[in-house]
This record gives C-alpha cells, structure tokens and sequence, in this order.
C-alpha cells in the first residue's frame, strides 16, 4: 500500500503539533496516581496488533487484573493488515485505535512521516532499551522481536532427513511437504524475504515457488499447520509459534540454518488521535514492564531487548543464533518489488 495522507486539516494540526513535540524527545513519564484515575475513568483501550490473538489476549488480561475498571479491545490481524486498517482510518478520519503494534518496523517509519503517532517514553523504555531499539524522538519502541524460522514435525520427518539450510529446502524430496506464509500479509516474512533476497537473490524464491508449497497467511500459521499434521515441514513461520506449540507437547522443532536467521522487531506506539489516551498511556507503559515482558517470553514464547528477560533453558538463546538484520528504511523500499516477485513465482 502506498503511503497514504491524512486530510489536510488533521494534517496541519498535526504537523504543528509534532514540530513542538519533536523539539526534543518527550520526558520519560511514571505511572501516578492521577494517570490512573484518568485512564480508570477512560473505562477502555483499544489495541491493534499482529501478535498471536492468544498472546495478545493474554497480555491485554494480565493488564485488566491490574487495572479493573479498564478493558482491553483487541484487534489482530496480520502486520501488512494493520498497516493496512490505520491508513484507510487515518486517510478517512476514523480514530477508533489508541495502540498500535507490528512486526514490521518500516510501518513506523511511515507512522512518524505521517505524524500519526503521539511521542511517550515510559519510564522502563528509557531506563532499559537500547537506543537501537527505540525511536529517538520517542514515538515508538520495539515490544518484541521475533524470528522467522524453519520448522519441522519430529515424528513425520527423521532429524537425519530434516532440512539444515534455507537451500535445502529445494531438494525434490520436500516437493509438496512444505508450508509458508505470504509476506504481503506477515511483517515477519516480509522483513524475512528481504533479507533472504539479498543473501541468497530472488532466484532462491523462483526455485521455492516450484516446490509445491502450501501458502498460508500469517507468520503464525505454519507452525499450526504443523500441529494439525497438513504438512511435515515448514519453510518460513515465526518462532513463537513453534514455542507455544512445544509447551502444549506438539512434536515440532525449530532450525536456525547456518546460513542466518531473519530477526523482526515489533515496534509499538500510542496513535496521535487515540480516543483514550489515558488509558493507551497507562497500557503502552505496561507493554514494557518486566511483567509483560516475561509474560510475553514464558506464555506467548518471544524474544525481548528487556535484559532482565529470562527465556527458558529448553530455547536456543539468541547469542547462539546467526542473525540476519534488515534495516526497516531498506524493506520498505523494496515492499513493492518483494510482492511483485512473490506473486510471479508463488501465484498468489
């Protein structure tokens, strides 16, 4: 989707607005007393996201236990979705979102040229995020990052025969055994694609595409095709998924090719006309606190720049992963000549 312009009068505003603000990045700001009242008297948030819904619900659960005159909306949907839903809103005047989250960190690029989003560091953020892992004008910070990974079914495909590498996934023996999702709908395999285009080229993806590969949408989805034993293998899905997946004893392992590992991370940030604005401050600090951190890790099985994280003994810990890192300026440039190609060799 093309970058798409407020109406000019909420642009103005907005513009005017955001030059004051963006003076210098906003103070961190504590959870008083008084921002609680003000957000109890709110009575709701209303959450965009493209995490897992189970995930998400979880969280927005965890915060209404803390916070019981306030209740969570949550929206999912897939990252190019949500980017999607904010611009036709915006473009038409519809502010119904106070929070917004994706697994596409170049949908914030375009979030902050529009001026759609409101500057707010909680207190957290500016205490224990890495500057790279933050906005420096205090628009949006990275909630989670996530991997895309490939994965397969223990018991329907030995470890011997079980792919290693991204190129191994062209061996005729998976042809009609693979599954993937589309990154014209996941910011996760987006970012993914991008970053397999330029370490192994598009010829990769031409070859892929003759596989037989079952397409699904979402980056949560392979990992559930997985468990319902469609398929034994999948080329690309997020890592999460595979996590939660394991806890529930689903026979499903995840590889990290030598090759590297596509890494995403989901930025999230307070909407510059977010109906609640109260009550999205109160959640967006509660987003980064060690409690939904962990919660995110232990529950919903992402990865956090939060350092006092612990992850569980039985996952690969990041230092021990080859990373491929893309950055967000670069995918979105490339988004539109990524789908064409996607479509040419996929169909879809």
């Amino acid at each position: 989707m093309s970058n798409t312009n407020v109406a000019a009068g909420a642009l103005l505003a907005a513009l005017t607005w955001s030059q004051i603000a963006w003076a210098a990045p906003p103070e961190p700001y504590k959870v008083t007393d008084e921002l609680v009242a003000a957000a109890t008297k709110e009575g709701a948030v209303v959450y965009y996201t493209s995490t897992d819904v189970q995930v998400a619900e979880k969280l927005g659960a965890a915060f209404e236990a803390h916070y019981p005159g306030i209740k969570v909306q949550v929206e999912r949907a897939g990252s190019e979705r949500v980017f999607q839903r904010i611009g036709q809103e915006y473009s038409s005047g519809i502010h119904n979102a106070d929070v917004i989250e994706t697994s596409d960190a170049s949908h914030f690029l375009t979030f902050k040229d529009q001026n759609w989003l409101t500057p707010a560091v909680p207190e957290d953020v500016a205490k224990m995020w890495p500057e790279r892992d933050r906005d420096p004008d205090g628009l949006y910070a990275a909630f989670r990052a996530t991997l895309t990974v490939i994965a397969y079914r223990t018991d329907m495909v030995k470890e011997q025969d079980a792919p290693k590498t991204w190129t191994d996934l062209l061996d005729p023996k998976y042809k009609d055994k693979l599954v993937k999702s589309h990154p014209g709908y996941s910011g996760n395999v987006m970012t993914a694609t991008y970053a397999l285009s330029q370490l192994l080229g598009w010829d990769y993806f031409e070859k892929l595409g003759k596989q037989g590969v079952m397409q699904v949408q979402s980056s949560t989805e392979p990992p559930k095709v997985l468990a319902q034993g469609e398929r034994p293998i999948q080329a690309d899905g997020n890592e999460y998924n595979v996590f939660i997946l394991q806890d529930k004893g689903v026979p499903i392992k995840a590889v990290y090719p030598p090759e590297g590992t596509s890494i995403a991370y989901g930025n999230a940030a307070i909407l510059a006309y977010a109906p609640h604005p109260n009550a999205a401050k109160l959640f967006y600090s509660f987003m980064f606190s060690q409690e939904a951190q962990q919660l995110n890790d232990d529950f919903g099985g992402l990865r956090s720049v939060r350092p006092d994280v612990k992850e569980k003994s039985n996952r690969t810990p990041l230092s021990q992963i080859k990373l491929l890192e893309s950055d967000p300026a670069n995918v979105r440039d490339a988004i539109e000549e990524i789908k064409q190609k996607y479509e040419e060799y996929f169909g879809t």
